[in-house]
């Protein structure tokens, strides 16, 4: 068994009368991308704070590399490296000068020319940071967590708002990370990133962990190979009548309806039955494959980015 690079068990947080974070069990494999996922709300930020040493929980235990974070937090943190959303430096300082100012703050420090080139921003060396783009921003960011040469990185949404060209730099990115033998703590908004990214995704609601598994297992935990979705002209009907007549749950999204497939020829045979009786203004319908967003409302009832 591969040893574990974050071991939590049974950790608790309340603010006042909110539950935050109730009972979380959590193992994270030494090498591995995780992802951790959930709807805003579900408690994945404290959680990754709590994992981080940023807050206390109120109960449970934490031990990150093998170390207890109560006894050993000052090891801890030579050892890990975290991303944040907003660095908050001052607009003045440029981009060499926050890697080596952020390298001051620990006995062993990566060279800033290393990491300028690790980030692809050799040529924004003495660049104000304020004056970069927010793919530029983000890149530093995560050079910022990495100037201690972690061994264990956090990465809280680390594409949010980013242009796909960008996106996919960060990715690079991240599976550099992975190929030096580095372990990877990320949450994320984007399923797409999710299954591009990560070995293993925790699927977290209500301050627990709903599901665990490979990408590949989630998908293959639905039972329902594909879904058909179906588009309308004008408004979405009432899916009540066609449900009830159909005998199959069906998921109503913004513009269309998801069915699930268990036997494709029968069941799309049956549904577009189901549409002529109802006279249901159709406009197209495609199949796809299952996915981890049908994993995700199966779990939670909503989408990740509710």
């Amino acid at each position: 068994m591969a040893a574990l690079a974050i071991e939590a068990t049974g950790l608790q947080k309340r603010f006042g009368d909110v539950h935050a974070v109730r009972g979380l069990d959590l193992q994270v494999k030494s090498g591995e991308v995780f992802g951790l996922l959930g709807p805003n709300g579900a408690g994945k930020t404290t959680s990754l704070e709590m994992l981080e040493g940023l807050v206390q929980p109120d109960a449970g235990e934490i031990r990150i590399l093998g170390l207890d974070w109560r006894k050993q937090g000052a090891a801890i943190r030579n050892r890990i490296g975290v991303q944040f959303q907003s660095t908050q430096l001052d607009d003045k300082v440029k981009v060499r000068e926050a890697l080596e100012m952020f390298g001051c703050y620990y006995a062993k420090s990566r060279k800033p020319a290393d990491l300028l080139r690790l980030l692809q921003l050799e040529d924004k060396a003495e660049v104000y940071q304020s004056k970069l783009s927010g793919g530029q921003r983000q890149r530093l960011a995560l050079g910022l967590a990495l100037v201690n040469e972690p061994e264990l990185v956090f990465l809280d949404e680390p594409t949010t708002g980013l242009d796909p060209q960008a996106r996919q730099g960060l990715w690079d990115l991240v599976r550099q990370l992975k190929s030096e033998g580095r372990t990877v703590l990320l949450t994320t908004h984007y399923m797409d990133e999710a299954e591009a990214l990560c070995d293993r995704i925790g699927i977290m609601d209500h301050g627990q962990i709903l599901q665990l598994g490979t990408p590949r297992e989630l998908i293959a935990s639905l039972n329902q190979p594909s879904y058909a979705e179906i588009e309308f002209q004008g408004s979405v009907p009432n899916v009540q009548p066609f449900a009830e007549r159909l005998g199959m749950h069906v998921e109503v999204k913004a513009q269309h309806w998801a069915v699930p497939l268990t036997d494709p020829k029968r069941d799309l045979q049956q549904l577009l039955s189901c549409v002529e009786a109802l006279d249901l203004p159709m406009q197209q319908l495609h199949v796809r494959r299952a996915s981890l967003e049908d994993v995700f409302l199966q779990r939670t009832g909503r989408s990740l980015r509710d």
